[in-house]
């Protein structure tokens, strides 16, 4: 691993040079979506205790993990070899465990959030909810630079209808006692929603495919930075900008160490209506996609994710 590793660029969160900072976004999207965003505001010792916090439920016996099983809404415990992200190669399911927590907004929600109860677990529902919503704020300032480096105004994506976002926290761990004749602990796959933020310990594995749509694949590994969430962009921003800025392939192989990461999926709102931005389109370059509502284009790729047929 590292030995072809992908230099990207470092967004800085914190710069009073908005301009310049959406200029610089903009050319990170145009050449492959994948970035490190720096200066976010969130405390790494409270990260830490993020993956102390991931690291003990996933340590728990499998048959407490499986009381919290995912629901119907795609909330809870997913299971090894549970999801096939490639469906190219079905029927490898992917090594990995995962722990989905969805809108913290349960009152209306059909299938609510699973929470350990306090005496399994003391300080995981306090912990996962504090850093949910420290995330969607830095992704919903992140979506503010990405509409100005789309010469929008700041508050496009509010005006739209993609806020409150119904974004998904997903915990997830790959085993390495397990890896030795596996090879994807995620196999090649794009993001469903608007942007994904992800941070995960030091073990390598992650990969990207900067041009997704050439034969053969170039993968490149992308280095742990610490500090830094990586940040990649997803389908629906990839419709939304009639594949101006292109959602990125990505994977994660097997290196034979457990390994853990967060990601934050910022997604739209589930009946905000996604449709191609007017200055994105032209006689010569029309709409690619119908409009769509976020959240069936959401629920049916997580539906095919989990098909076992």
């Amino acid at each position: 691993m590292m030995e072809n590793a992908v230099k990207l660029p470092k967004i800085d969160l914190s710069s009073p040079d908005r301009i310049s900072t959406a200029r610089t976004i903009r050319q990170v999207c145009l050449d492959h979506g994948f970035f490190y965003l720096v200066n976010h505001g969130v405390d790494s010792e409270f990260i830490k205790k993020v993956f102390d916090e991931s690291r003990k439920f996933f340590s728990l016996p499998l048959q407490e993990k499986t009381k919290f099983f995912r629901n119907e809404g795609y909330r809870g415990y997913t299971v090894l070899y549970d999801e096939t992200l490639d469906l190219s190669i079905k029927p490898q399911e992917d090594l990995k465990e995962s722990f989905y927590i969805g809108s913290l907004e349960e009152s209306t929600q059909n299938f609510p959030n699973q929470w350990p109860p306090n005496e399994l677990l003391p300080s995981w529902r306090a912990t996962m909810e504090a850093y949910y919503q420290r995330l969607q704020t830095v992704a919903r300032r992140l979506l503010c630079f990405i509409a100005l480096s789309l010469n929008l105004e700041e508050d496009f994506f509010e005006k739209v209808g993609a806020y409150p976002p119904a974004a998904f926290l997903r915990l997830i761990h790959y085993p390495g006692e397990l890896s030795a004749s596996e090879t994807y602990g995620a196999s090649a796959h794009s993001d469903y929603g608007m942007i994904t933020l992800l941070v995960s310990d030091e073990v390598p594995g992650l990969q990207i495919c900067r041009e997704k749509d050439k034969i053969p694949r170039v993968w490149e590994d992308v280095p742990h930075v610490n500090g830094a969430f990586i940040v990649n962009i997803g389908d629906l921003l990839e419709r939304w900008t009639n594949c101006l800025f292109r959602s990125t392939l990505h994977r994660v192989m097997t290196v034979g160490q457990d390994r853990f990461s967060v990601a934050f999926f910022m997604d739209p709102k589930s009946d905000c209506v996604v449709e191609c931005l007017e200055n994105c389109w032209s006689e010569k370059s029309p709409p690619r996609f119908p409009p769509i509502r976020g959240g069936d284009y959401v629920m049916e790729r997580l539906r095919v994710t989990y098909s076992k047929e």
